[in-house]
């Protein structure tokens, strides 16, 4: 699994979230809403500099964002590419197969 963050969506989260250099924002599925991925849940975020065991990350501008083991499950075989639609002003989450 791999994740990948655009530039845009780099830029909203250190204008919106006030993420710095050294800060670590984890994704996590939610047991609410809907995903192209898992039915009855959907991707949500936080910033926790405390990690417990990083299964994949993407590192830009000494802030990581990352995903732990026990979540692995939610993306059920794919890859995280995040990014940020100006028309609606937020984050969008797009979700590849992962290559085997």
């Amino acid at each position: 699994m791999e994740i990948v963050i655009s530039k845009t969506a780099l830029k909203w989260f250190k204008d919106e979230v006030e993420l710095k250099t050294g800060d670590k924002v984890k994704f996590y599925p939610k047991v609410y809403g809907n995903s192209p991925v898992q039915e009855g849940f959907s991707l949500g975020f936080t910033v926790d500099n405390e990690p417990i065991d990083i299964i994949t990350k993407f590192e830009s501008e000494g802030m990581w964002f990352y995903v732990e083991e026990r979540d692995l499950w939610f993306f059920n075989g794919h890859d995280l590419q995040v990014n940020y639609n100006e028309k609606t002003d937020e984050l969008e989450y797009s979700y590849t197969k992962s290559p085997e």
